[in-house]
């Protein structure tokens, strides 16, 4: 009898032949600044936690009076039984933080393009969507049935053509674009894509995950900071980055919220977001209300480190952003850069393919408003000494 999975031993073996198996680090400490791996304590460049509010103590006591007051899990799907007072304060309160008519909250940022895509077009339709767009739009898009036409990135005058070459081939037509591309650290140029939805009639969706608690005014987002309030319908953001916190959220015009409480499969299919994570996101968002100090104090480390690291001679991409990608082109010898940073005390993951196109191998660097000055200087006193052993920078 033959193994009818062997052919899964085979891919898992090419893939560590390759350079291309990921091997999962284990934490054993809270997100943050810095973080225990294998026992040792290294610093931390690797967690989506721009503000350093994954282990913030008022988001922890938050959860733990929720608890205390509501239990663990809502035990039914919001449309059933599952959607508590917190559920309903946490979207008004998102509402007016991203200024927008309404919001609904999902499990995750990823559920929460599963949901809307699919809601808003069909078999009859047409999706524009940014080359690099992240794997849940790609993934939504999919499900959707809506003939997929993508665009080269960040390019208003690609995505023109593209529509002009599809004209006469669909029913509704949306327009989709990562805000912040998480791999590269660029943001899209959306005040010229809302101009060119606006001359095709087209409906507009940004996925704003890394741009919440990043850009804007307070973190606001991507939307605040182009100030195209109520100019693009759909506003994706997830709780699970800036916010510290866990859950995804759909911003913007009131009837797609409300027919996504109506047919957002994720909504209407999956139990509803926890009690501590929803009661940790309402403290999130008093956090960024009350002031500026976190976002302002993440830009200014970015604006450090990406300067120190030119000055050493590493290419750091075309980032806009605190997202700090170390272009180094072999997934190899990303990995070893890698493996090396954590032998001196830094944890900066490798990023190869499919995560990023290949020969485009890297080290994100993830910097957060937790991080000291100290902190800083001595992650890039250690890119300093990887990168004279490895032949990278100078």
């Amino acid at each position: 009898m033959t193994d009818k999975l062997a052919w899964i031993d085979e891919e898992l073996a090419n893939l560590k032949e390759t350079g291309f198996y990921n091997t999962i680090p284990t934490m054993d400490s809270p997100q943050g600044a810095s973080v225990v791996i294998n026992g040792k304590r290294v610093l931390n460049f690797c967690a989506n936690n721009y503000l350093g509010l994954a282990n913030h103590p008022r988001l922890v006591e938050a959860a733990t009076q929720a608890m205390q007051k509501y239990g663990v899990g809502p035990g039914a799907v919001r449309s059933i039984a599952g959607t508590m007072t917190l559920h309903l304060e946490l979207e008004k309160r998102m509402a007016e933080f991203k200024r927008v008519e309404a919001a609904i909250t999902f499990q995750s940022g990823f559920n929460a393009n599963i949901a809307t895509i699919p809601a808003l077009v069909g078999k009859e339709d047409a999706i524009f969507s940014d080359e690099l767009n992240h794997a849940s739009i790609i993934d939504g898009s999919r499900l959707s049935g809506a003939k997929i036409h993508r665009y080269a990135h960040c390019d208003p005058a690609d995505l023109r053509r593209v529509i002009q070459e599809a004209a006469g081939t669909y029913r509704r037509g949306l327009i989709i674009s990562d805000g912040v591309f998480s791999m590269d650290g660029d943001y899209a140029p959306l005040d010229k894509l809302v101009e060119v939805a606006k001359e095709f009639d087209l409906m507009t969706m940004v996925d704003d995950a890394h741009g919440e608690g990043v850009l804007g005014e307070g973190g606001r987002g991507i939307v605040d900071h182009f100030k195209l309030h109520g100019q693009v319908d759909v506003e994706v953001g997830t709780f699970s980055k800036a916010f510290g916190v866990m859950g995804g959220v759909v911003a913007g015009n009131a009837k797609i919220t409300e027919w996504l409480r109506q047919r957002g499969r994720p909504f209407l299919f999956s139990s509803a977001v926890t009690v501590p994570d929803t009661a940790a996101c309402l403290a999130a968002v008093d956090l960024l209300e009350e002031s500026t100090e976190l976002v302002d104090r993440l830009w200014a480390n970015a604006r450090f480190f990406q300067a120190e690291m030119k000055k050493m001679g590493f290419d750091t991409g075309k980032t806009q952003t605190p997202i700090t990608p170390v272009m180094l082109g072999d997934v190899q010898l990303a990995r070893q850069f890698s493996r090396e940073l954590l032998d001196e005390g830094v944890f900066a993951g490798a990023l190869g393919f499919p995560t990023v196109p290949k020969g485009k191998a890297r080290i994100r660097v993830m910097i957060s408003a937790a991080h000291s000055q100290d902190d800083l200087e001595q992650a890039l006193d250690a890119f300093d000494r990887v990168g004279k052993r490895l032949g990278k920078g100078q």
